[in-house]
């Protein structure tokens, strides 16, 4: 741990095995104090996660007069180059403080050791890093609140232009293969491998880099999925057709929100939809566990328009101070994000990139085989 402190600010530094059980109280606090703060990729539980299978990972811990009051979970390199904790995995980034907290981000940064800190889900509400926010999205989130009656009850109720295609798909379903059955908490570790291989199976035929094929991924997946916490529980929802697992979804959950994470199904049975099937049963059945949100992610999908209730904002940029290494590291990235950003925000340019992908990825594949 290093100290760091202005007149009435200390800046302390911790690794993430390394948290008191008072520090992660109080991070905890933090979360269930601001709604904002209550997704379970800003919890100290997933930045532990993190930290076990990646190096360089770090807590920075705000203190006033002497209390902690907020956290900020990030990866340094040896220059002091910073990311927040799990980019490119994790749908939510912060400093997750009390209410009422603000910060000077150059003391922040300099607190931390870093001279530069990289972000691109960034919770709106954090207004000290406004500056260095370089682009905002949206990020669809669906609000629930549990039915009366059964899943076809609340299927017309809550989304009544999705529920007659989809109970027919799932009746012909169960005709064609067995009887349709939902498990949300799915606790057999081969089902999570399974759909780990669906997963990595469809970003190879998308073209799309395969998550899975990096071992530290498979194993922090397979960490989280064991932990059971109030403020974090890896939830493995799996829906089967008699005996046949056909699609699955693996997200964290906190005590009021469930990430949506890696949704895939076997593509065998396509033809019934089965990744709609799989989140609007997850939905259902998250309610009924006490989740309040689900939160899809950044990202423009077809099935996000349909199935969300609302957008939340999330920011992208770099927060620097004055630092050669931040310098340089800013022009480095900035026109990678810049050109895939063009690229996503312009129809006319993403999906001839989707089809350059998929051609890709069918290449791959045959070369494979």
């Amino acid at each position: 741990m290093r100290s760091t402190s202005s007149t009435d600010t200390d800046i302390t530094v911790h690794r993430p095995g390394e948290l008191s059980a008072p520090l992660r109280a109080a991070w905890h606090r933090s979360m269930d104090e601001s709604p904002e703060y209550a997704n379970p990729f800003l919890s100290p539980e997933f930045a532990a996660g993190v930290g076990r299978h990646r190096g360089g990972v770090q807590i920075g811990v705000l203190h006033e007069h002497g209390e902690p009051v907020g956290f900020l979970p990030y990866e340094r390199n040896l220059l002091g180059v910073g990311r927040a904790i799990g980019l490119g995995l994790s749908d939510r980034q912060a400093l997750v403080h009390r209410p009422g907290i603000i910060w000077d981000t150059e003391e922040l940064l300099r607190g931390c050791g870093l001279a530069s800190f990289e972000f691109d889900h960034l919770v709106e509400e954090q207004k000290p890093f406004g500056r260095y926010v370089t682009g905002m999205f949206a990020s669809p989130v669906i609000d629930l609140e549990p039915g009366d009656g059964d899943y076809p009850a609340w299927l017309r109720a809550t989304y009544p232009g999705q529920a007659k295609t989809t109970l027919k798909k799932e009746r012909r379903l169960a005709r064609d293969i067995g009887e349709v059955r939902f498990v949300f908490d799915e606790r057999d570790p081969q089902m999570l491998h399974r759909l780990m291989e669906w997963k990595s199976a469809q970003y190879r035929r998308t073209g799309r880099m395969d998550r899975f094929a990096r071992p530290w991924i498979v194993d922090l997946v397979g960490d989280l999925f064991r932990l059971r916490e109030e403020h974090f529980t890896g939830v493995l929802s799996v829906l089967y057709a008699g005996e046949r697992p056909v699609a699955a979804h693996f997200g964290p959950r906190s005590r009021t929100v469930l990430a949506a994470w890696f949704t895939a199904y076997d593509p065998e049975f396509h033809y019934y939809s089965p990744g709609l099937m799989m989140h609007l049963r997850t939905a259902e059945a998250a309610a009924r566990h006490g989740v309040r949100l689900i939160d899809l992610g950044r990202g423009d999908k077809e099935y996000k328009d349909w199935l969300k209730t609302r957008e939340l904002r999330v920011g992208e940029g770099f927060a620097t101070r004055p630092h050669p290494v931040a310098a340089a590291h800013r022009m480095w990235r900035r026109p990678v994000r810049g050109l895939r950003n063009t690229v996503l925000a312009h129809p006319g340019l993403r999906e001839p990139a989707d089809r350059l992908l998929k051609t890709v990825g069918a290449l791959r594949s045959a070369r494979s085989h």
